[in-house]
């Protein structure tokens, strides 16, 4: 399976000819494009920045194959278009041409006690890539590679150390990273690798770059 890295939360996973996009946002520029090569747009929660309405929507108008799946609020805001538009929540599972996919959590991480919490999921997919979303959620099985996210006004640094080392993966690849400098996202990778205080290398991927995972 192949992982390419886009802009903040947005990764695209590819395998036999299928394509997933996980958090289509509005950081990302590619966002459109993406979704209208995708089988299946997952979204782990509604905020902007993991959430590109205008892109999926417009997938979905394109091809009537699309398929999207996430919390009910995108299923509120998006319509169900004919049972493509799904809502998930923890404990479900589905496949999409050769993927299968596994839903785990509940809610974003707090962000402020004035903040309403909103609904998260996490997506583990062929039992390989788990994304989280916005939440520190451990999954309670394995992972071989954990989409790590270290910047946002809901992170913090002792959480995420602690969060590394309870799920315990294969290896780990920063994401969410949009508010951090270069400086700040290699500060992270360190923080947060065995030179500092986790178990396992955080890898940096640019946008665009692809690794097999």
């Amino acid at each position: 399976m192949q992982l390419t890295k886009y802009n903040h939360a947005t990764v695209v996973l590819e395998q036999d000819g299928t394509t997933l996009v996980i958090d289509p946002g509005t950081f990302t520029p590619e966002a459109a494009d993406l979704v209208r090569a995708a089988a299946a747009v997952l979204v782990t929660h509604e905020h902007p920045d993991h959430f590109d309405i205008d892109a999926v929507r417009a997938g979905l108008d394109a091809d009537d194959t699309l398929v999207v799946r996430g919390p009910a609020a995108i299923v509120e805001q998006l319509g169900a278009y004919d049972g493509r538009v799904v809502a998930v929540s923890a404990g479900d599972a589905f496949e999409v041409g050769p993927f299968s996919v596994q839903v785990f959590g509940e809610e974003h991480a707090v962000i402020h006690r004035d903040v309403p919490t909103i609904a998260n999921v996490g997506y583990l997919v062929d039992g390989t890539v788990f994304h989280p979303g916005d939440a520190y959620l451990v999954p309670g099985v394995p992972v071989e590679t954990l989409l790590l996210p270290t910047s946002g006004p809901w992170t913090s640094t002792a959480e995420a150390v602690d969060y590394v080392r309870e799920v315990a993966p294969e290896r780990a690849v920063q994401i969410h990273e949009a508010m951090l400098s270069e400086l700040g996202q290699q500060s992270a990778a360190r923080f947060l690798g065995p030179d500092g205080l986790g178990p396992v290398p955080i890898r940096i991927l640019p946008a665009g770059e692809s690794i097999t995972v």
